[in-house]
């Protein structure tokens, strides 16, 4: 095999990795639409099963590429009625992309009223990102917030 054969074969192996990435990405954001303009932001948004109400309360905090201050959300029934003693897991991601969160965010604190704060939060790149609560228990049910950034 010539010197010349071998440095074509070399070159050719990167770039059809590189190809076969670049279609399954975009694959990905085909199969995953996104949701319409008034399924954006902080809320309120009713949860899936109905049973409540959530809003992020300190949006303005909200950014990408950095860690963000810590995050509340108001959970309440759907009179307006906050609800304390939830067990709430948060989870996320980029639907698009196929990826979570960078972070592992988790409720830190309940602060009463329904209020809770949310701690370790990052978006590391600018789109259109989830961010779900999970509460568990008896109050079983979810919310999701779509967040373009």
């Amino acid at each position: 095999m010539s010197r010349k054969s071998k440095l074509f074969k070399s070159a050719a192996v990167p770039i059809v990795v590189i190809a076969a990435a670049v279609a399954l990405h975009a694959r990905m954001m085909a199969a995953t639409p996104r949701p319409p303009a008034s399924e954006f932001g902080y809320g309120p948004r009713v949860s899936a099963m109905g049973t409540f109400n959530a809003v992020i309360e300190d949006s303005a905090s909200i950014g990408k590429g950095r860690m963000l201050k810590p995050v509340v959300v108001r959970i309440s029934d759907i009179g307006g009625q906050g609800i304390d003693g939830l067990q709430i897991r948060v989870d996320g991601g980029m639907p698009q992309h196929g990826h979570g969160l960078p972070t592992r965010p988790r409720v830190t604190q309940s602060l009463g009223n329904g209020r809770y704060q949310i701690d370790g939060l990052k978006f590391n790149m600018g789109g259109w990102w989830e961010l779900k609560l999970i509460t568990a228990g008896a109050s079983a049910d979810s919310v999701v917030f779509n967040l373009s950034l």
